[in-house]
């Protein structure tokens, strides 16, 4: 390695876009899609990247890799398959705690090394939330276990998480700044990590397995599924009573309001329902208006909402009479759903997203740290991680959910389910694979054309398929590809490399080197996002690996794989998703994720030695 490199403004211009990302990510004042869109015309206008490689990112196959494996999540989610996986567990655990978290875990860990980890961590969490309804076993006993299994199960391929879907394209990009005489890098095979994952997984398995009643905290949480809603959210967020009818009299203050001016009156319990001449709806928008004769559906104590009715001249109904049929369990409900980092409800409130207007969603409270937000709820600005409780039409969830920008938690009735090609999806996805094993055939064909089966055998439609891809995502990394390619042609990655080794002991071992490069990525990964941690640094290792001897592959396979190791930080997509619905504590991932961290680096260091 070259140390006395010169450093240049292209250089320069490079490490500065680098140290720009990095503060975005940090700072989270700008969409991370939106920084790397910066990035990437910054990169054009600076000249960096040729005109014409600009836009190659998302032509790349890492893209390709991505938008398949997510579209075949969803078929396999839409044939029940995994319905019929929370059955499975539920009968071969026999109701014991150790033995169904071991179980889920594997299940969930295996199966996320072909769907990305926030792909199937969003899939996973209404099989856990049945689980625990059906055996009284806490959320927060099993979600932690079965992130963690899904986070080292996407290391048993190359396509389960997105800094392995990356690296190949770093490697082959890699070889146009290789110094003469060394070896082109070639790209590593579909299964080239599973020993890697497999050890990993079992690592994880057993961590929970011995060790989890100290590290996981104990908490009387139960699942939130429809035939329990109501002790469960009255325990809870203190969403105690029935559900009554209220009938607007010519007398009464009400006459006239709008219902975002009758919600703001002091006493006036939760407004759930709303009916005007002849259309009742559930979730009214703030704008709808009250008129003598309206039905109030509303929610909250008995002698709460007849003190409320007796002030103001409404007429308290003894049953439920209006709405009987939209208050129906199995049509209606409340529900829990939290708010990915990937959503874009981030940042708006509820009057700011209109809820109830566009999605049929009434926002009933928010749980954000252990802490729950009952006042004025509509106009608190979401964050990541947020627990939303929403009462809605089931159908109206089904419908709203489908924009990615919420995963719901509670296991409620779903339509459009098709469990009558649940053989012909589990066929189609099995060739995929097969031709994926294949060396004569790319990887993003082989998913490619399961996604095509899919669609021309009726498993998924095209516009579920559209909607199945979580499009940030792809952007994300679409438009972080050139800056990698930057790092290498432009020599910064060379520079940084050559200063790092001079600040080194002489004569370190290659395998303390690579211990310190695992623990820069996770650093790393914990401040930005895996995926910029990755970008960064796979040319930073690679020209590591050139100055110390090292295998260049096997350098940057630790960086990859390193990206993911992030059990405790929201930074980390899955682990942000978990962390409401169980109600962990910033301690609480610390105290688990933190022992986990250390041994996943020190698996992957041997593993990779032991292999490269």
């Amino acid at each position: 390695m070259d140390t006395s490199l010169v450093l240049t403004n292209d250089m320069l211009w490079v490490l500065g876009l680098v140290a720009f990302a990095m503060a975005m990510f940090l700072f989270e004042r700008i969409r991370a899609d939106v920084v790397s869109l910066v990035v990437l015309v910054a990169l054009g206008l600076t000249g960096l990247v040729a005109p014409e490689d600009l836009f190659g990112g998302f032509s790349s196959d890492a893209v390709i890799n991505v938008m398949a494996t997510m579209v075949l999540g969803a078929g396999l989610d839409r044939t029940g398959a995994l319905n019929r996986l929370a059955g499975w567990l539920l009968r071969r655990a026999h109701g014991i705690e150790r033995r169904l978290v071991l179980l889920a875990s594997a299940v969930a860990g295996l199966n996320s090394a072909i769907i990305p980890n926030t792909s199937a961590t969003a899939l996973y969490l209404p099989v856990a939330s049945r689980l625990t309804a059906r055996t009284g076993i806490s959320l927060s006993r099993l979600l932690m276990p079965m992130s963690a299994a899904i986070i080292m199960g996407g290391s048993l391929t190359m396509v389960g998480n997105s800094p392995l879907i990356l690296l190949n394209d770093l490697l082959v990009s890699a070889n146009a700044s290789m110094p003469s005489g060394a070896a082109a890098l070639s790209p590593l095979k579909m299964f080239a990590p599973l020993p890697i994952g497999l050890v990993l997984l079992a690592t994880s398995l057993a961590y929970f397995h011995f060790f989890g009643d100290r590290v996981l905290r104990e908490s009387g949480d139960e699942a939130v599924t429809p035939a329990r809603t109501q002790s469960y959210f009255a325990r809870t967020y203190g969403l105690e009573g029935d559900v009554f009818e209220l009938t607007v009299t010519a007398d009464s203050p009400l006459v006239g309001m709008s219902v975002g001016d009758a919600e703001a009156l002091v006493d006036m319990p939760l407004l759930l329902a709303l009916r005007t001449g002849e259309e009742s709806r559930l979730a009214p928008p703030a704008d709808s208006r009250i008129w003598v004769g309206s039905v109030l559906g509303v929610m909250g104590p008995r002698e709460q909402i007849a003190d409320f009715a007796q002030k103001n001249f409404l007429r308290l109904s003894s049953r439920l009479r209006v709405f009987a049929d939209l208050f129906n369990p199995a049509r209606a409900g409340i529900s829990e759903a939290v708010i990915p980092p990937t959503s874009n409800f981030i940042g708006k409130s509820q009057a700011q997203l209109r809820l109830r207007k566009q999605f049929g969603l009434s926002l009933l409270a928010i749980n954000r740290d252990g802490k729950v937000l009952r006042e004025d709820v509509r106009n608190v600005p979401l964050q990541a991680g947020d627990m939303l409780v929403l009462h809605s039409v089931w159908t109206d969830l089904t419908e709203a959910a489908r924009s990615r920008d919420f995963v719901v938690v509670t296991d409620y009735p779903k339509d459009e389910q098709r469990p009558h090609k649940f053989k012909i999806a589990m066929a189609i996805f099995a060739l995929s694979m097969l031709l994926a094993l294949s060396s004569r055939i790319p990887t993003s064909i082989a998913l490619m054309t399961g996604v095509v089966g899919m669609l021309v055998a009726g498993v998924l439609k095209i516009d579920e398929a559209y909607a199945a891809i979580s499009w940030k995502t792809v952007f994300l990394i679409a438009c972080l590809i050139p800056l990698g390619w930057a790092m290498d042609s432009s020599g910064a990655a060379a520079w940084v490399a050559g200063h790092s080794i001079e600040r080194l002991p002489q004569g370190m071992p290659p395998w303390l080197v690579e211990i310190a490069l695992a623990l820069l990525t996770t650093a790393f990964s914990m401040v930005i996002s895996h995926v910029g941690a990755t970008i960064v640094l796979v040319p930073l290792a690679i020209n590591l690996a050139l100055a110390v001897n090292g295998n260049p592959t096997a350098f940057a396979l630790i960086v990859a794989l390193s990206a993911s190791n992030n059990f405790i930080t929201a930074s980390n997509p899955s682990v942000s998703m978990i962390t409401g619905p169980a109600g962990y504590s910033v301690r609480d991932m610390w105290r688990s994720g933190g022992p986990l961290t250390l041994l996943y680096t020190g698996v992957i260091v041997a593993m990779v030695n032991l292999l490269y």
